[in-house]
């Protein structure tokens, strides 16, 4: 493939992100196409027999199996690893395909981890189920204590575990103070940054080893395709990570890095404007239910934090309405405009009951210890008029009785 013009590294490493989303990464054909070109293969050919064990050996530059190396599934990984400053970056099928694949590659038996207990509700199965299962050891701790992740370190410790702002309780945790004790114990960081994208937070600026995405949400943006991602420095990502992916196979699809290549071009647009529209939205929805979880909002707990080490504090929110599941329920029965979906990220307006749907897996005693009440709910607010979506709520919470 031909290379673009300006793609000299010397050149492109001063780009700035919303150039880097739509440019970073650009390879083009003989043919000199504006889009990415879409590569709908499993394999490629070679000239010579010698060319192919060449290239299975490392020694000669070239694609060998899409599960290994695609052209556009490199394109879509080039580019998030721009927007990230990271050295490199690998896609993978899903979401929790990137956070499976970014602890199992480094760990192994007898090694200990340790966690922030406010993960997503499958991230907390691989902490709490699946780890331990290996051998592997974890502790889960209250994550917004510095104190707390000090405590936990044992001589085995591998990893620190956590996700900034979390889901579904929006809790904000200091990435430069955890990120810093985790090098200063030789321990790897992999931090969970799927609810802010590097537009609003970049973890590897602030200490971060390892930051794992389900590209699913904002960076597709419109509720399309399945897709995940790794960044790193080049040691992990082609070589631990590159290990595990090569022989286990949670391959992304050139079909949905297209898509995702697609949606980075106007994520920045798009995750700046929800996230204004979540502030009001917010401002709007502490007057009228008991409480509302967003770090935008002045009052709330982890804003000064949050407005340290984000831009703005992303389109996602949540409200506990005081009333238990049936009254929550009630309310999300009453929509007419926003969707009732367990999804995020998209540009349009959705929420859902974590007690009852993302979270469910969880022990109904952890969901109470982190906060995932049975009367909270998950918002995600989308590109519509502002005002629609506060009316729609307004309508809503009348019919529930709030």
């Amino acid at each position: 493939m031909k290379r673009q013009t300006g793609q000299d590294p010397e050149i492109t490493r001063h780009w700035r992100p919303a150039t880097q989303a739509i440019r970073g990464g650009t390879a083009r054909s003989e043919w000199g196409e504006t889009s990415e070109a879409l590569f709908l293969t499993s394999g490629y050919t070679y000239d010579c027999a010698g060319d192919a064990a060449a290239r299975f050996a490392g020694d000669q530059a070239g694609m060998t199996y899409s599960r290994l190396q695609n052209p556009t599934v490199e394109m879509l990984e080039k580019r998030i690893a721009m927007m990230d400053g990271a050295e490199a970056c690998r896609t993978m099928a899903s979401g929790m395909a990137a956070m499976s694949a970014s602890l199992l590659c480094q760990l192994e038996t007898g090694d200990h981890v340790v966690a922030s207990r406010a993960l997503f509700g499958s991230c907390r199965w691989l902490t709490d189920t699946l780890l331990p299962k290996f051998g592997i050891q974890t502790t889960v701790i209250d994550g917004r204590d510095l104190k707390n992740w000090e405590a936990a370190i044992r001589p085995e410790t591998k990893v620190f575990f956590f996700e900034t702002p979390a889901n579904p309780t929006l809790e904000v945790l200091d990435l430069r103070a955890i990120c810093g004790l985790a090098r200063a114990h030789g321990i790897t960081s992999v931090v969970d940054n799927a609810f802010a994208t590097s537009v609003l937070q970049r973890p590897i600026d602030l200490g971060a080893d390892v930051v794992a995405y389900s590209a699913t949400k904002m960076m597709d943006g419109q509720g399309r395709v399945m897709a995940g991602a790794v960044c790193g420095t080049e040691e992990f990502i082609e070589g631990d990570l590159l290990k595990f992916v090569r022989n286990t196979g949670p391959t992304l699809a050139p079909f949905n890095a297209w898509v995702v290549l697609k949606g980075l071009e106007t994520l920045d647009l798009r995750i700046r404007r929800q996230s204004e529209n979540a502030l009001a939205v917010a401002q709007f929805l502490e007057q009228r239910v008991a409480r509302v979880n967003y770090p935008g909002l002045m009052a709330n707990r982890y804003h000064d934090l949050a407005m340290q080490q984000m831009e703005l504090t992303g389109p996602i929110l949540s409200l506990h309405v005081g009333g238990g599941r049936a009254q929550a329920h009630a309310l999300l029965d009453a929509l007419q405009l926003i969707d009732i979906s367990n999804n995020i990220g998209d540009s349009r307006s959705l929420m859902c009951h974590p007690s009852s749907t993302t979270h469910a897996g969880m022990e109904a005693e952890a969901r109470e210890e982190v906060g995932i009440t049975e009367d909270m709910l998950r918002l995600n607010v989308g590109l519509e008029d502002v005002q629609d979506v506060i009316e729609d709520l307004d309508r809503a919470l009348g019919a529930a009785g709030l």
